[in-house]
């Protein structure tokens, strides 16, 4: 706890006929970040044609397993599907090296691959058509106003017919330019249409040349007349039937797939997964220096696991290997990847510290530290029991249903659930319950106009309470945080930069403490510690900026200052969860008593507006209570010693989800 887990570098050596088994053994074992050979005379390996293969077939079985998705028969869902996710059934995979695997897959797809493509190029055809219908009926609803036989539309020979739309405000300039242009031997037959006017124009095929560059001036849009006879009026009711026999066909079509997505789609993902796991796994060939005989790898990989790589390394290679394991060297310290490590508890709040940056080697690790710190705000900031017993709630349930999968949403629920404890604590301690519900509810019942329920302090009476109370938690976390850099920059041999960055700091904020308590017998101490917190803070400005100390030495005592008074935040949103609690608790007074007839109609609204008022006002509350909570432990609290510039551990992981492998070891 408080610092990254043990690493150690990790560097092997084997004969090349163990590669593959070797780097699926790590694969799966997902504990070794592997890391680039440093050795210039040696070869780099690459991909052979089974990983080629093994990429080409990701992309062919993702666009099966996209298309077989869009077919799924629709099933359950929704918020208990969410809150209780089921665990996916994992098939075993009996790994026999890439060479089988892609054999297994190339018959998997030979099966699967026709019939998908089949089905695919039906739908996409039978949609085509339908397109097609529906444009042709556009041109039919469009020219439905034309009592004619369409066919005499499509007429070409001696006397060409056309059919267009043309923009209303220009069809007298267009009819006008095209009878002149054509000595008046045309015929134009309009019908008004909105904003567009449609056109059928009939006139000598050898005065097209002269026609058509009038049309086109003046954006003249041709029609293409739908195939048939009859007038538009008798076609479009063909048309319609025509539309109906293919959406019968299109459905019969997407019964057919859904058939085949619930008959294969599990088996695409797991193939999907076990090709996409082995393209993954080809990355790391480059990172490899190797002979013609042999191979060479190195990494990191915690302390902890160390033992268990080197047993499994040594079974699959038969014990014919050189692996060692070095505890890494001062100059390797930016370079060593970072692991968290905290007790259960803590865990899932690691979260919170990965979303800024996780420590360097030789830092703190402040994740157990902000477990507390980030819950405590959040639940100085909504500051009530009830919305604390909400939130409590709905996280206890997702903590609940994806528990078993440790993913993120299991991560944030957690922190949630903490946070909802520290609520309810605030909100007792205060008397909040829905704001001032509580204490009318009591008044009712006790017929006592003056009840309420016990509390330190009213946030909206007191507000200076409040703020003060703020205040003195933020300092007390920011010098924990100056205490936490003072310890790190003196252990790593930083010496100055612990006495002139952050000692000063120590001694203002209990200097101020000091003087807060108002006791005369500590003024002289006070004022001795804050002089001897400001003249080092001097010397240490001096000394990093030389003759710009003069402003700096202002702007960062101010600095200090500002990032003091940012925790007033902790009252600022504690003051607004009650206020907005209590207007919805007005409101719903205001209706409460009104009734039509016998029929108490305020009540039913004045319900409405305190149930949904109230919700409203956790949801929003509790998003700006995460928000803050998280600004003060990124800006305020980490500003003072945390620089989150560590390396995240990034092992060499397969990902499992439909499938497991089984690896056969010891034999070659």
């Amino acid at each position: 706890m408080f610092r990254p887990a043990e690493m150690l570098k990790v560097e092997l050596i084997t004969l090349e006929r163990y590669r593959d088994k070797l780097l699926t053994y790590l694969h799966e074992a997902g504990v070794v970040e592997i890391r680039e050979v440093d050795v210039e005379i040696a070869q780099r390996d690459a991909p052979n044609e089974f990983y080629r293969k093994a990429a080409s077939y990701a992309i062919t079985i993702s666009r099966m397993a996209d298309f077989l998705k869009a077919h799924l028969p629709a099933r359950g869902g929704g918020i208990k599907e969410f809150i209780f996710p089921k665990e996916p059934e994992r098939k075993e995979y009996h790994y026999r090296g890439i060479e089988e695997l892609i054999k297994d897959t190339e018959k998997f797809l030979a099966e699967v691959e026709p019939l998908i493509k089949a089905v695919e190029g039906r739908i996409s055809s039978i949609n085509t058509e339908i397109e097609r219908i529906k444009a042709d009926m556009e041109i039919l609803e469009i020219l439905s106003s034309f009592n004619i036989d369409v066919s005499y539309l499509r007429h070409s020979g001696t006397v060409t017919v056309l059919v267009g739309t043309v923009d209303r405000a220009k069809f007298p300039s267009l009819r006008e330019e095209l009878s002149s242009a054509l000595e008046g031997k045309v015929a134009i037959v309009h019908r008004d249409l909105k904003d567009t006017v449609v056109m059928v124009l009939a006139f000598l095929t050898k005065d097209y040349d002269r026609a058509n560059p009038v049309l086109a001036k003046h954006s003249f849009e041709r029609l293409e007349i739908p195939r048939g006879e009859g007038t538009p009026s008798e076609l479009l009711k063909e048309y319609r039937r025509m539309l109906s026999k293919k959406l019968d066909e299109l459905e019969r079509v997407h019964r057919e797939a859904s058939e085949i997505a619930e008959k294969y789609y599990r088996d695409v993902l797991f193939y999907l997964e076990l090709v996409e796991n082995e393209r993954n796994k080809a990355n790391a060939l480059n990172l490899l220096a190797r002979t013609n005989m042999t191979f060479a790898l190195s990494g990191w990989v915690p302390e902890e696991d160390a033992k268990k790589v080197e047993e499994g390394v040594k079974e699959i290679t038969n014990g014919v290997v050189y692996i060692s394991f070095k505890k890494p060297k001062k100059e390797e310290i930016e370079e060593i990847p970072i692991k968290l490590k905290n007790p259960g508890w803590a865990r899932p709040f690691e979260m919170l510290t990965e979303m800024y940056g996780v420590p360097r080697y030789d830092e703190i690790d402040p994740t157990p530290i902000i477990a507390f710190t980030y819950s405590f705000f959040f639940g100085f900031m909504l500051t009530d029991f009830l919305y604390g017993l909400i939130v409590g709630i709905i996280a206890a349930l997702l903590v609940k249903g994806h528990k078993k999968f440790n993913d993120g949403t299991y991560k944030f629920a957690y922190t949630l659930l903490w946070s909802s404890v520290f609520t309810m604590l605030m909100g007792i301690l205060f008397g909040s319950y829905f704001g001032n519900a509580g204490d009318i509810v009591l008044q009712y019942v006790t017929g006592n106009p003056n009840a309420q329920f016990w509390r330190i302090a009213d946030a909206l009476k007191d507000p200076m309470f409040v703020l003060i109370l703020a205040l003195a938690i933020g300092l007390a976390h920011l010098f924990t945080g100056y205490t936490l850099g003072f310890i790190v920059k003196w252990k790593n041999g930083d010496v100055k930069g612990a006495i002139l960055e952050q000692l000063p700091w120590m001694l203002v904020i209990i200097a101020v403490v000091l003087f807060a308590t108002k006791n005369a017998s500590l003024a002289t101490p006070a004022k001795v510690l804050f002089g001897i917190g400001i003249v080092l803070f001097a010397i240490g400005e001096i000394v990093a900026n030389g003759g710009l100390a003069a402003l700096l030495i202002i702007s960062d005592f101010f600095g200090f200052v500002g990032t003091w008074l940012s925790y007033a935040r902790l009252m600022a949103l504690a003051l607004a969860t009650s206020g907005i609690a209590m207007v919805i608790n007005v409101l719903a007074g205001m209706v409460w008593g009104i009734k039509i007839s016998v029929v108490p109609l305020g009540i039913v609204i004045g319900l409405i507006i305190f149930i949904g008022g109230q919700l409203f006002s956790t949801a929003i509350n509790a998003l700006g209570a995460f928000v803050h909570s998280l600004r003060l432990q990124y800006v305020e609290f980490f500003g003072t010693f945390y620089s989150g510039d560590g390396k995240p551990f990034e092992p060499f992981r397969a990902r499992r989800v439909f499938s497991k492998l089984k690896l056969e070891s010891g034999s070659e």
